[in-house]
């Protein structure tokens, strides 16, 4: 999979953008704040209608402008998709294939992509929200069920923590509509940490042999979810159910005196083990960054096992974080195999052939020309 053309109109510091590019790495160049990650935002947003970076939306829209728009074309094994995201102040309207879909969870995994900036190195050691927005994403890009899973979750705990405050300042008394909303909320959280397992358990073992190659076969890694119940991998869904009622039952004054949910995906971590040490508590800077560098091209290799295609590979400003052995393992590790989009502000110093023979761009003042 690959995108062959992309257009904006009125996004972020781009008053209009049409741009080709090719099959292989494309480098874009450009000091800072000139425009670089923007396009590479772009083609994320293209692709999982959300930011990276901003969780508002209007963000994304040139300034005084009423709307910014996305087109692209991705090339895939069955033939060329046209897709295209309207982004205004009342709100998306995604179209693949020139046909306007009604969910945005029908709309993403139409385009594949794995992104890995300099935050991404939080995977390991940032608070436990990056992991969780970390494996949501990734799951919501090949099951479109788990997309509508969480989307149905998180409006159960909205109404569920509403519920609940409305109980703590006494504003109601009756506990019927807090069973209602806690019996759905169980539901849905089970299949959610059902399919996160199964998500982890796969990215694992991809992970795994590559992390072993980059640390020249001296370290095992290892992924553990970490559920806020007393749930486990080896739980179906009936015991993870009970597990859930049972614990529900038994806080159920506690959550009341708080006014919040206390327990279910949204209170769940996960954890990365070298040799047996926890990376984020005991590991070194480099293991943290190889941890993190495994996990993305993990995702990559998941994605391709899943859907028989590679993703589009963004990499923002990552190379220069890398030492050489990581940035050498990383370059030969998609060399020939995924389309890669590569933004920084310069190439000196890394020497290596798939660079030297990547298509170049210079980005300048939200104006972006190809070079090489």
């Amino acid at each position: 999979m690959y995108i062959e053309e992309l257009q904006l109109r009125n996004y972020r510091n781009y008053q209009g953008l049409e741009a080709t590019f090719e099959n292989k790495v494309n480098v874009i160049l450009g000091e800072n704040a000139q425009g670089k990650t923007n396009v590479m935002e772009s083609i994320y947003v293209l692709a999982m209608a959300k930011s990276h970076r901003t969780s508002n939306d209007k963000d994304l829209i040139r300034w005084d402008e009423e709307y910014a728009k996305i087109e692209g074309r991705i090339k895939k094994n069955n033939g060329s998709l046209p897709m295209q995201l309207v982004i205004s102040k009342k709100g998306k309207k995604a179209k693949v294939n020139h046909l306007e879909q009604r969910k945005l969870s029908q709309y993403v995994g139409n385009m594949n992509v794995v992104m890995f900036a300099p935050e991404d190195l939080n995977l390991v050691k940032g608070s436990p929200q990056v992991r969780r927005r970390f494996v949501d994403m990734e799951i919501g890009q090949v099951s479109a069920i788990y997309l509508h899973d969480m989307g149905q979750y998180n409006k159960i705990l909205q109404q569920r923590n509403h519920y609940l405050k409305q109980l703590q300042i006494k504003k109601t008394s009756d506990h019927t509509m807090l069973d209602i909303l806690t019996e759905q909320f169980i539901q849905a959280a089970a299949r959610i940490i059902v399919k996160r397992f199964e998500f982890l358990h796969l990215l694992e073992q991809w992970a795994l042999p590559i992390h072993h190659g980059i640390s020249r076969g001296f370290e095992d890694l290892k992924i553990v979810y970490k559920p806020s119940a007393d749930v486990s991998e080896d739980d179906d869904l009936s015991k993870m159910i009970a597990v859930y009622e049972e614990k529900f039952a038994k806080i159920k004054t506690r959550e009341i005196d708080r006014g919040t949910t206390m327990f279910g995906p949204h209170r769940d971590d996960l954890q990365f083990f070298v040799n047996g040490r926890d990376v984020q508590t005991f590991g070194s800077q480099g293991q943290q960054r190889t941890t993190a560098l495994s996990v993305k091209l993990a995702e990559i290799e998941l994605i391709n096992s899943e859907i028989g295609e590679y993703p589009i590979l963004l990499l923002d400003d990552v190379l220069s974080e890398l030492d050489d052995y990581r940035q050498s393992h990383l370059l030969n590790t998609i060399q020939g195999k995924v389309q890669t989009f590569v933004t920084t502000t310069s190439v000196d110093g890394i020497d290596h052939q798939t660079l030297r023979e990547a298509a170049t761009y210079n980005v300048k003042i939200g104006e972006m020309s190809r070079i090489q």
